[in-house]
């Protein structure tokens, strides 16, 4: 049989080991909004680096954490945008830059952007085809 003092330090042991299966509040990860910001990232990385298809997913998943800011949002439009367009689904392409143009209808490719065969006169159509109050 257990001594009182023994069994009341077994009793701590066990309530104590349980504590430390249970999360502590504020410790449990990135913010969602923190997530969907590293996701951009590293979708911009992967494109950088050719890796599309990984790219595209962490650039959808940025979008369904809900990127925080209107350029973030954007940023992974346009990069939606340049994967399909390369990847020859250029109604998806003009999807993604509507999408980013409805966010912000001033918004602009750089000019070495602007300049790309294929997705350069893409998003000058889709860009004039927006109603000239929004332009």
């Amino acid at each position: 049989m257990l001594s009182v003092s023994r069994a009341l330090a077994v009793s701590a042991l066990l309530t104590l080991g349980g504590c430390a299966l249970m999360p502590m509040r504020g410790t449990g990860g990135p913010s969602p909004s923190r997530q969907a910001e590293q996701a951009l990232a590293l979708g911009v990385h992967d494109y950088e680096n050719g890796h599309y298809k990984r790219s595209a997913h962490s650039l959808s998943r940025a979008l369904a954490l809900g990127l925080p800011s209107k350029k973030e949002q954007i940023t992974a439009h346009k990069y939606l945008a340049f994967i399909d367009c390369t990847s020859n689904h250029q109604g998806e392409c003009r999807k993604e830059f509507e999408k980013a143009l409805a966010i912000d209808p001033n918004f602009e490719l750089s000019t070495a952007e602007a300049g790309h065969p294929i997705w350069g006169p893409i998003f000058s159509s889709v860009k004039a085809r927006l109603p000239a109050a929004k332009r």
